[in-house]
């Protein structure tokens, strides 16, 4: 069975959110010959010009065959006039007969604006996260998820987390042994859960006024790291630093530590023989079971079921056709 999955572009789409879902779907390809056909498509067929000022070639949108999965991309564009109530056309026509309708990014405005998210659940970039809940109130926003799934539409956060959500789709299509190929050759991580916050990228984040504190806590897992050991750590007041801490990077300081202590323990679990209790304690967890609970909250999988992830069967990538 062959799939036909269209990805749509625009000008000025973000050249990455179309790219790397096409690279996971055509490596797919490889591993399960004759599983999917890709086709690109924009409004005025041709040569498209991403923001970047690259391009890439586009059919026309009535040429499309039926498709099994549509991906609309993001990008400056998306809140431009290039999405035209043609594209918006296409966007609910196809919805109505394509198994999945997905988006990467600001692609989210586009399912928005066709009225497809009204209602649903949905996710996009977490720095367009206010800007869209006030032009799309109906939609129900997660912003800080990797990608979202409601029944038959998709949408996932910025860039890269397109890759995320094509895996799924593809571990869903073709099984999970095949996704974990793709995600090998791509040379990425077999895949961040949906539920996987997006707050990593707030942290890393450089030039903000907590990145000092940040990366001491980074380094310092294992103390209490209350808010009144980070206040005084930054020399504010406890009141002041929440404060100023949230409107700086969009979350408690509570929720920050916790965010670190998480991708830390992923990493010692991901890398490292030791047991789920070392971990725990190590990250300043203190007992697995307050570990548990957060990678509950922040992965939606406890770590026993990550670490089985991280080390399941792998194929044979060198192999591959």
């Amino acid at each position: 069975m062959t799939r036909d999955i269209g990805f749509l572009i625009f000008p000025d789409f973000q050249l990455l959110d179309a790219a790397g879902p096409i690279a996971a779907f055509e490596i797919a390809e490889r591993f399960a010959p004759g599983a999917y056909r890709l086709h690109v498509l924009a409004r005025e067929p041709g040569r498209v010009a991403s923001s970047s000022g690259a391009a890439m070639y586009a059919g026309a949108l009535e040429d499309a065959p039926p498709l099994d999965t549509l991906i609309v991309s993001g990008g400056e564009g998306t809140r431009s006039p290039a999405i035209c109530e043609a594209t918006l056309a296409f966007a609910r026509a196809t919805f109505r007969t394509a198994r999945r309708t997905a988006s990467v990014c600001s692609g989210a405005y586009v399912l928005a604006a066709a009225g497809l998210l009204d209602g649903r659940r949905a996710t996009t970039h977490w720095r367009r996260s206010k800007d869209f809940q006030r032009r799309y109130p109906a939609v129900r926003l997660e912003p800080d998820k990797i990608f979202v799934q409601d029944g038959s539409l998709w949408s996932s956060a910025g860039i890269t987390a397109g890759i995320d959500m094509a895996l799924a789709m593809i571990g869903a299509d073709l099984g999970e042994t095949i996704a974990r190929g793709v995600a090998q050759q791509l040379v990425v991580y077999h895949r961040r859960p949906g539920g996987q916050s997006q707050f990593s990228a707030l942290l890393e984040m450089q030039g903000g006024r907590f990145d000092n504190l940040l990366a001491w806590a980074r380094e310092n897992l294992a103390l209490p790291l209350t808010v009144d050991q980070m206040a005084e750590r930054a020399a504010m007041s406890p009141r002041n630093f929440a404060r100023l801490f949230a409107t700086e990077t969009g979350t408690t300081p509570a929720k920050a530590v916790e965010r670190l202590r998480v991708e830390a323990a992923r990493a010692l679990l991901d890398s490292q023989p030791l047991q789920v209790e070392d971990v725990a304690l190590e990250t300043g967890f203190g007992d697995p079971e307050r570990m548990r609970r957060a990678f509950l909250r922040a992965f939606g999988q406890p770590p026993q079921a990550l670490r089985r992830a991280a080390r399941g069967p792998q194929p044979d990538v060198a192999a591959a056709p």
